[in-house]
């Protein structure tokens, strides 16, 4: 499957948790379900204009809801926790807080 940078990062995840960890120069992102890790890191590589060092990933699985008597299942998604090499940084989380 021939993904381009732009599907393969889906959107950035700002928790408290991730904004930890972008004191520590990791970065997590939603990442297309099929990505690998070359992808993903190619990808942040090519968006960004950094230098990554590593990159981890996750599988997110659902956990059942329940809203009044209709029950359902919440989406399960990739997760990629991303460490750039020392001196990088990526500008567009500067900004964002919890």
């Amino acid at each position: 499957m021939n993904l381009i940078a732009h599907d393969i990062i889906v959107r950035p995840v700002i928790t408290e948790k991730t904004s930890a960890q972008m004191e520590r120069n990791q970065y997590t992102f939603e990442v297309h379900p099929s990505a690998n890790k070359i992808q993903i890191k190619q990808a942040v590589q090519e968006v960004f204009k950094v230098k990554v060092q590593k990159v981890n990933t996750v599988k997110v699985h659902s956990k059942p809801k329940r809203m009044g008597a209709f029950i359902g299942r919440s989406r399960s998604w990739k997760k990629a926790i991303v460490t750039l090499a020392p001196g990088e940084r990526i500008e567009f989380f500067e900004g964002a807080s919890v």
